[in-house]
């Protein structure tokens, strides 16, 4: 039997999703939580990796255990043994052939900046003081929409198929000191939306125009876009399927 576990936790002290040798992952520590309370070797698949540093507001994953689960005792007795900085929010049964990467259809990202120093938001919103046009940085967005190939904000030497994707929303809000990027696509690659906001930020400062921008993503060529902004302030905040509300 399949089932998929919606969770949600704060990536600070983890080295991203991934499981990897002699590191802290979310991933690895959720496989040890399920193998002690299933009493069964249990191996997660995720809905997608987050790299060391960032958040995942809700993040789902499946496994498959051979007899049926009683899903409100085994998120309680997760919740229990997990570290406090995991949270399992449901057990879901799902068709035997659902995966929880490959059916995904759409992904949200945000990404926090506040704009004065915060004692509480070091590990959780990136701290840019400057002054940003979020006008011009939301026009850039609009140029997003015309555009499906984004080589020129992935990481360089990945082994992907296509650097396609096609994005939905994306857009800039600002609440006091508080600023959030917001941007939702069908995939993402490796530390795109990083370095959308990198460039976006030059943007706001003044440093490359929107002609720029446009020119950038038709480059196709990582070196010409900007900075990518710290993991920290970076958030998965949805998934969506067709078969789960």
């Amino acid at each position: 039997m399949r089932y998929f576990i919606k969770l949600a936790y704060k990536g600070t002290n983890y080295h991203g999703w991934q499981y990897q040798p002699e590191v802290n992952s979310v991933q690895e520590t959720l496989n040890k939580a399920l193998s002690i309370v299933l009493k069964s070797v249990i191996d997660v698949v995720g809905a997608g990796r987050t790299d060391t540093g960032v958040h995942a507001k809700q993040m789902y994953a499946h496994f498959d255990f051979e007899t049926a689960i009683d899903s409100q005792q085994l998120v309680r007795k997760l919740n229990s043994f997990l570290p406090k900085d995991i949270v399992i929010y449901d057990i879901i049964k799902v068709a035997d052939e659902a995966h929880a990467r490959f059916d995904a259809t759409k992904r949200t990202y945000e990404y926090h900046i506040h704009t004065f120093k915060d004692a509480f938001e070091n590990d959780s919103s990136w701290l840019h003081q400057l002054p940003l046009d979020l006008d011009k940085m939301n026009e850039a967005c609009q140029i997003l929409f015309k555009h499906h190939d984004f080589e020129c904000f992935s990481k360089t030497h990945t082994d992907v198929r296509t650097f396609n994707c096609v994005i939905f929303e994306a857009h800039w809000t600002q609440n006091g000191n508080k600023i959030v990027f917001t941007i939702t696509a069908d995939r993402f690659l490796r530390n795109m939306v990083r370095a959308i906001v990198g460039t976006m930020i030059n943007i706001g400062l003044n440093k490359i125009t929107l002609d720029d921008f446009e020119k950038i993503i038709e480059s196709k060529d990582r070196s010409q876009a900007g900075f990518s902004v710290p993991a920290h302030g970076l958030y998965l905040t949805q998934i969506e399927y067709e078969y789960i509300n």
